[in-house]
């Protein structure tokens, strides 16, 4: 039988590629449960691909490291050179080829093109090398590839359902090769970064966001699925633009969109069941507070902008009482930005001080203020205030811009997310300096050229006393013969571990609970080391590690709370979850 199927993949017939089971029926061999396919010998069940078709397999190519054995019985000889590299080599040989390249985008083009003939040696390269390539594969070369995609466009990477296809979305998401996806990262494209609307060419967002669930936080690739959704795009750059690749009309709005997404999440939950993990990503304020809202008891979602971005900086927030002192309660905090990542950093915080503290949200809520394009949102806007920046309506005059809302609120913590760069200019990071001996300014926006400072401004204009955090990274800064590490509050720190504990716990909801403890459990691996050097982030050379500590925590939580559905619940989880993991170390194939 092993022969035969062998001589039918040798003619071309159907790629099986690990769903073919004994017994003729087509179902996940690994268990629908389990969060990895990892395994150091194909399994006699599975049946891979033979000769050129495997060579064109990214999932199975492993290029010049197929053994002499492999050769002879996979038909690979004469189509591969005859020197044999180990996978090291490999990854040494791309990592050299890849520095060559002056340009980030040449980098990401390369990843990408790598990516999509082998897939393992892939996420090797990343998890290996990922202080180097993950500002690369994401932000914030990532933003540049969205403006581009259309003209780099090469290959499709995940699905893309437009409005053309309304009324047939389960249709679509069966014309999907994978039957078992664990996490869908999903954008409509309104709201990319710091870039605004870039439309169907968003797709680089789910794309990356997927490689650092895989890559960081150990979710199988297989089982990742990005998706687009292209209601059209109110950018006339792209309307006009020869190759744009999506739809070229306005955006549908109201009723339309919201019928549209309906369908999606129905069509969704009815394809891949109850457990599958929906991230919301760079949709636009009006429409993430909305879909969030409405699909979190009924689906398992999560918006990273809204949640992630607030569980990260919250982890920096608690990390930094290492070098601040007191607790949360005790000091005040002032963002710049009232938009979803604000609000939801915000609330995030107040939550964490209800908890520590055991008083109401209500009350820990006046500890923090927040400006907008209009100033201090105080009481007296409160009729005019979007309903998500309502609850941030404080008692106090009117103020009309930054540097006076630093003066009158004093704040022991700046906190920007307002897409905007260079707006914590020097006379307010010199404000803060005033009256804080350890002012902590984070400057959350991305990409780097949204930043609202540099991190060489921060601790220049604070003389070297400034607690720094940033959304995209910064290189150390030297002042006054001190090395300071700048921390990089990215979400990469926070989902890919928070979605790996879900699905290991097989949770059908995300709780706020589950957000604080991913932020408690992040702060909690930095090292004595760390702090010294004014660090109030990890390294991301420990990521996997980290992410495994998160994942064992929210898996817990989701006990706890009695959501999970992988019973029995394991007596150690951290184990657990790094045996589930994903490795991207080859396979041997019989």
């Amino acid at each position: 039988m092993e022969r035969v199927l062998k001589e039918e993949q040798r003619r071309g017939g159907e790629e099986l590629s690990g769903r073919w089971t004994v017994g003729g029926g087509v179902a996940d061999v690994y268990g629908e449960d389990r969060a990895t396919e990892d395994q150091l010998v194909t399994p006699w069940t599975v049946s891979v691909a033979s000769g050129y078709n495997l060579l064109r397999d990214p999932r199975h190519n492993k290029g010049l490291a197929f053994t002499e054995k492999e050769r002879d019985v996979h038909y690979l000889r004469g189509l591969l050179p005859p020197t044999i590299l180990s996978q090291h080599l490999q990854e040494k040989k791309f990592m050299h080829s890849l520095r060559q390249y002056n340009l980030p985008l040449h980098k990401y083009m390369s990843m990408m093109e790598l990516e999509e003939r082998n897939e393992r040696l892939f996420y090797k390269l990343l998890i290996d090398n990922v202080e180097e390539l993950l500002p690369i594969v994401y932000t914030p070369t990532v933003g540049e590839a969205c403006q581009k995609y259309g003209s780099i466009f090469r290959h499709s990477q995940g699905l893309y359902i437009s409005l053309n296809e309304k009324g047939k979305i389960l249709e679509v998401l069966k014309n999907w090769p994978e039957r078992t996806i664990q996490v869908i990262v999903v954008t409509d494209g309104e709201r990319i970064l710091g870039l605004g609307d870039l439309g169907c060419q968003g797709m680089g967002i789910p794309v990356g966001k997927l490689a650092l669930y895989t890559a960081l936080g150990g979710v199988r690739p297989s089982a990742c699925l990005p998706i687009t959704i292209d209601v059209g795009t109110n950018n006339e750059h792209l309307l006009n633009d020869e190759f744009y690749i999506g739809l070229k009309q306005k955006r549908a709005t109201g009723k339309e969109y919201y019928d549209f997404l309906h369908e999606f999440m129905s069509a969704v939950k009815q394809n891949y069941g109850e457990k599958v993990l929906v991230q919301f990503e760079d949709f636009a304020n009006h429409n993430a507070f909305e879909l969030l809202s409405k699909y979190r008891t009924t689906h398992l979602v999560f918006n990273d902008d809204i949640q992630g971005t607030a569980s990260v900086v919250l982890a920096g927030l608690i990390a930094s009482l290492k070098l601040l002192g007191g607790t949360l309660a005790d000091h005040k905090f002032l963002f710049f930005g009232a938009g979803e990542a604000g609000t939801g950093i915000a609330e995030l915080i107040a939550l964490e001080m209800s908890k520590q503290a055991n008083v109401s949200v209500d009350e820990t809520r006046k500890k923090i203020w927040l400006v907008d394009s209009k100033g201090l949102i105080v009481n007296s806007r409160k009729e005019s205030l979007q309903h998500f920046k309502k609850p941030w309506a404080h008692e106090h005059e009117p103020v009309s811009n930054l540097l006076d809302a630093v003066k009158a609120i004093k704040p022991t913590s700046l906190i920007g997310t307002s897409g905007v760069g260079k707006t914590f200019t020097k006379e307010v990071v010199e404000a803060m300096a005033s009256f804080n001996e350890k002012p902590l300014i984070m400057a959350l926006s991305n990409p780097t050229s949204q930043s609202e400072c540099s991190a060489e401004e921060a601790y220049t204009w604070t003389k070297g006393r400034a607690i720094f955090a940033s959304g995209s990274p910064f290189d150390p800064v030297e002042f006054n013969g001190k090395t300071f590490v700048p921390g990089q509050a990215n979400n990469s720190y926070i989902f890919p571990g928070l979605g790996f504990g879900l699905v290991i716990s097989g949770a059908i909801r995300v709780h706020n609970d589950m957000l604080l403890t991913a932020a408690e459990a992040l702060a909690s691996q930095l090292t004595r080391e760390n702090y010294e050097k004014g660090m109030i982030y990890p390294p991301l050379s420990n990521i996997r590690k980290i992410s495994a500590h998160i994942a064992a925590n929210v898996a817990a939580k989701a006990y706890d709370l009695g959501v999970a559905t992988q019973l029995p619940r394991p007596a150690d989880l951290f184990k657990y979850a790094e045996s589930c993991m994903y490795s991207p170390n080859y396979r041997s194939y019989r």
